[in-house]
């Protein structure tokens, strides 16, 4: 992901993805993290959350007792972030900082990277990077959570698709193209945000997801140091399958 994606985005972002149920999936990964460690919320020690964004599940999971840390590139996405943390009355610090370069005072209990910050890793050993501080960063026992969207989304669903809406004080055009040759899809978003003046501002923004699979995310786990590797289905306990549209992925630090 580059510097500047989500840089205007974030204002907006919330509002996009209010169909969200957010309160589901923080659910289930406090599920997951809790039937892999045995223990409570409170004594799983420090929760590293990576590419946070606007703390949507960071503010949720530290609402149900665990020790929060958000991380991730855009100050703007952590600005909103912050703010998010004292609606909810949670006291989360937030770390402007690349997934990829990982660092922490300490050892965490577990590190998450939800909602497609693996996708935004455009190249294969970006993976295996964020992969190799997770494992550095986690005490022995630690656990690695994430999810992706899956090649059945991006290609299948999203690849090549038009989105236009238009909501009160905002709308926007949006452009998806599938490469198959880099097993990508390009985001192309123009967004028109009213003022308070009443005139609206256009702004652009570009994103690109990859798509990776099953077998390559477990080689490359595996590969880092991990073990007790499983994945799921989107938001279930069942093993994911190939027309699933999100995975989930569990590892331990071997």
């Amino acid at each position: 992901m580059t510097n500047n994606a989500y840089s205007s985005f974030a204002e907006v972002y919330d509002q996009l993805m209010d169909d969200v149920d957010y309160d589901r999936w923080a659910g289930y990964y406090r599920d997951l993290l809790l039937e892999a460690s045995g223990t409570t919320p409170g004594r799983m020690g420090r929760i590293v959350e990576c590419a946070c964004g606007t703390g949507n599940l960071t503010a949720r999971l530290a609402k149900m007792g665990f020790q929060m840390l958000g991380v991730d590139l855009s100050r703007q996405m952590l600005r909103v972030a912050e703010a998010k943390m004292r609606t909810y009355g949670v006291n989360v610090p937030l770390v402007c900082q690349d997934m990829c370069r990982l660092e922490i005072p300490g050892r965490a209990g577990a590190v998450l990277c939800t909602c497609d910050g693996i996708n935004y890793l455009h190249e294969p050993q970006d993976v295996l990077r964020f992969f190799r501080r997770a494992q550095t960063v986690l005490k022995p026992g630690g656990i690695l959570c994430f999810d992706v969207s899956t090649r059945a989304k991006l290609e299948g669903q999203i690849g090549n698709a038009f989105l236009g809406e238009e909501r009160p004080g905002m709308a926007y055009l949006w452009q998806n193209s599938w490469n198959e040759h880099t097993e990508s899809v390009h985001m192309d978003i123009t967004f028109f945000v009213q003022e308070q003046d009443g005139r609206y501002r256009r702004f652009r923004e570009e994103h690109h997801l990859r798509a990776y699979s099953q077998a390559a995310l477990k080689e490359m786990l595996t590969e880092a140091g991990f073990g007790k590797i499983e994945c799921f289905g989107d938001m279930t306990g069942e093993a994911s399958g190939p027309e699933d549209m999100r995975m989930h992925m569990r590892a331990i630090k071997d």
